[in-house]
């Protein structure tokens, strides 16, 4: 029995110490820690355009042409990498009777200004145009007007379009009083990251 006992003492003292060793343990190093405070703010893209209609014209007829600037200007935080043009019009056939798309007879030309002799860099129709993928509109349109760099944030680049009401030498009586909404849509892309 009193080895039982010698047993019972030296595992309750074994208990005991390693109880002493764990919690004694814990506090025998020092410590220190740091809170940081972080925020991810994210900027903004912002593009205007002025003036906000580019093209209001009456009483046109084949032959007629129509010069026209406007500025994009990057009133954001960003840099804009690219800028698109989506464009959209309808067409009000006063008659009814056409038979062909008057955008298809619309071109579009759009122009570097050089010290004001206007360069070509892009000429197409409004039909060839509203069909264009976006990808196409800024790789022949907006990065050779605006530049590889695009718009900076602050930087603004004006832009120069000459639209046409082509006369194709052949009737084009189907389009008399008939009138074209153009809606243009930029879509400005941001900057690769970082």
């Amino acid at each position: 029995m009193v080895d039982l006992i010698k047993k019972f003492k030296a595992g309750l003292l074994s208990i005991m110490l390693g109880i002493a060793l764990i919690s004694g343990g814990t506090y025998a190093y020092f410590s220190d820690n740091k809170i940081t405070d972080n925020t991810f703010a994210s900027g903004t893209l912002d593009l205007s355009v002025n003036p906000n209609t580019l093209i209001d014209v009456k009483n046109i007829k084949p032959g007629d042409s129509f010069l026209r600037n406007f500025t994009l200007k990057n009133n954001g935080s960003l840099d804009i990498g690219k800028v698109i043009i989506e464009t959209n019009y309808t067409v009000n056939d006063a008659k009814g009777d056409n038979t062909e798309d008057f955008g298809e007879h619309i071109a579009v030309e759009f122009l570097m200004n050089m010290d004001k002799h206007n360069q070509p860099i892009y000429k197409t129709t409004l039909a060839s145009l509203k069909n264009m993928s976006p990808d196409a509109v800024a790789k022949n349109i907006t990065i050779p007007a605006i530049g590889k760099e695009g718009l900076p944030k602050g930087a603004s680049d004006r832009l120069v379009v000459k639209f046409t009401f082509v006369d194709n030498g052949e009737d084009q009586n189907q389009f008399q009083g008939d009138s074209l909404k153009l809606k243009w849509k930029f879509v400005a892309m941001q900057a690769k990251g970082e």
